[in-house]
């Protein structure tokens, strides 16, 4: 009777299935290139608290268990857990004996789209893996670790506080930023408690400002000539330690983005800079993490704004790290970049934006020897599709657009100080932020272009096995390791300091008298390898190309060959009896 009901009930369970299946065809139909029906419906055109990054991450670990693993890799200032992803086909071997692609966003607290541009990441890969054979395939070969804010402290800081566009951009140590020997005692006032810092006018027979006749939201200054109506007072708040500025010791103004063990410097030279490199704990628990996974050969950080693809070196006196073949790497990616995530520019940080010492992007490269790229998310062009900027283009972008909610209306307060003022201004979610309809469509392409990245971290297979008879019962065996994809296996950074250990390829089931890396095949140039030949280390293997190995053995018929890289990760050959 038991196993009748509980046919029944698979049986009704299946109906059930069927009907829903049913039901979701008639609703919906197949967007090219996009997960259909996830399991995990997250929405991407909003933004989410550090609980509410977390609660989708946790539902996309729930749902796809075969591909993804939750962990925390540590503990932020305030406590919270630095919780990161790690996506791969498990099935396929260990993440760490695959080539690993690292993703983080939001390091600076107001520049809060990273955290969704990795979430969608994490959710496409997932949802796409069923259905997607490029997908499939990819995460048969690839690991991706995936950890949305790095900051996630002051994200909450930024949503839940008072704030403009631009603060916090640091964690949330509170420091003495004004010099008075006092830490934190003048933070921002939302003196109208919308949670909006914005700007504060005042009526003044001696301003140099009027409202624009035809659009009230705008100042004009007037004509050297022209006596004006307005003066502009600055930022929403008071001066809350008597010093005459408004807002000026808050939550410091530490960079969390100087303070990473490359090129740092202390505070005097680079603004910023904390006490040493790795002074915050959130960045050390990267490094940690990082350091324990030296399978990691590609890094993706996420910031905003101003669409750019950024590459290191971040200063000057940096330009020898960076090694001229990596650059054409470097090269191919971020062009191939500018083509995928239109408005985008590919550029060096040092000479096309500004000095950085300490920086995320030149520690991956210069302490790991790992190629990575800090896309500035958000750029003007995605609005009206044309190079233009400035603010007379936000207040179109808000009027025909956003139907007037980017924009705090001047209404009248009665200040502690400067008497009656007027309050308005931007929200601290327009400018640098995407509104919500172009957010995921920017997440889509820079994911796109972040794939592309990890497609191209190196790829090695065992090819054109060769047996010649050398008689007296020796024969040699030669082999190509070959990598199919862009970057090698280790980087110029990683080659000039030994950073990883060479990658091993060993022959099994044979009897080895000798073994040479093949310098010149045509001309026979060898360099023997007279310490355990059976297992040859070969420094690098070089993008597109391959590297060649040669053994001379005495004995073996069922030989196998296998090669186990650091970056590249592990391949195999075996004879066919």
């Amino acid at each position: 009777m038991k196993i009748t009901k509980m046919l029944i009930a698979v049986a009704v369970g299946a109906l059930s299935l069927g009907s829903y299946k049913a039901e979701a065809q008639e609703k919906f139909f197949r967007a090219v290139g996009t997960p259909h029906n996830p399991k995990v419906d997250i929405a991407f055109n909003r933004y989410y608290t550090y609980e509410g990054l977390v609660d989708n991450m946790k539902k996309i670990a729930a749902a796809h268990p075969d591909i993804a693993k939750l962990e925390s890799i540590g503990k932020s200032y305030e406590g919270r857990d630095m919780w990161t992803l790690t996506i791969t086909d498990f099935s396929t071997g260990k993440d760490t004996d695959k080539p690993g692609m690292w993703i983080d966003g939001n390091i600076h607290s107001n520049e809060i789209q990273g955290g969704e541009f990795s979430l969608y990441g994490a959710w496409y890969l997932t949802e796409m893996f069923a259905d997607n054979e490029f997908i499939q395939q990819l995460l048969k070969d690839k690991v991706f670790y995936i950890t949305p804010t790095i900051n996630p402290d002051a994200r909450n800081n930024f949503f839940l506080e008072p704030n403009t566009a631009n603060s916090p951009r640091s964690g949330m140590m509170i420091l003495d930023n004004d010099g008075d020997g006092v830490a934190g005692e003048d933070g921002m006032d939302d003196l109208d408690g919308d949670g909006n810092i914005t700007m504060m006018i005042r009526k003044s027979p001696t301003g140099r400002y009027i409202k624009d006749p035809q659009d009230p939201r705008k100042l004009i200054m007037v004509g050297a000539d022209k006596m004006g109506e307005y003066e502009m007072l600055g930022q929403e708040g008071t001066d809350g330690d008597g010093d005459g500025r408004v807002n000026d010791d808050g939550v410091g103004y530490y960079d969390p983005n100087r303070d990473w063990g490359w090129n740092w410097q202390p505070d005097y030279i680079q603004r910023g800079a904390l006490k040493y490199p790795f002074t915050l704990p959130e960045n050390r628990s990267i490094m940690e993490f990082v350091m324990k996974h030296p399978n990691i050969a590609g890094a993706q950080s996420f910031h905003n704004s101003g669409g750019m693809i950024l590459r290191g070196p971040g200063a000057e006196e940096d330009v020898s790290t960076y090694n001229r073949s990596d650059i054409q790497i470097y090269d191919a990616l971020g062009k191939k970049g500018e083509e995928m995530i239109p408005g985008y520019r590919y550029l060096t940080v040092y000479k096309d934006l500004y000095s950085v010492f300490g920086g995320e992007l030149d520690w991956f490269y210069g302490v790991r020897g790992v190629f990575t790229f800090s896309n500035e998310l958000m750029v003007p062009y995605l609005y009206f599709h044309k190079q233009s900027g400035g603010q007379n283009e936000m207040f179109e972008v808000d009027e025909m657009l956003t139907m007037g909610d980017a924009f705090v209306n001047w209404h009248e307060f009665e200040h502690p100080q400067f008497g009656t003022v007027e309050i308005g201004g931007f929200k601290k979610n327009f400018g640098r932020a995407h509104p919500g309809f172009l957010l995921e469509q920017d997440a889509h392409r820079n994911i796109a272009f972040t794939i592309y990245h990890a497609y191209h971290t190196p790829k090695l297979s065992v090819m054109d096995v060769k047996e010649e008879d050398l008689g007296g019962a020796l024969k040699a065996i030669t082999a190509t390791i070959f990598n199919e994809r862009l970057m090698p296996t280790h980087a110029s950074q990683d080659l000039k300091y030994k950073i990883e250990r060479p990658d091993y390829v060993t022959i099994s089931g044979a009897k080895v008298v000798a073994g040479f890396v093949v310098e010149d095949e045509d001309f026979n140039k060898l360099t023997e390898q007279k310490n355990n030949p059976e297992k040859m280390l070969v420094d690098n293997v070089p993008g597109m190309t391959g590297v060649k190995v040669k053994w001379i053995v005495s004995s073996g018929s069922n030989y196998s060959i296998t090669v186990d890289s650091s970056k590249g990760g592990k391949a195999s050959w075996k004879k066919e009896k």
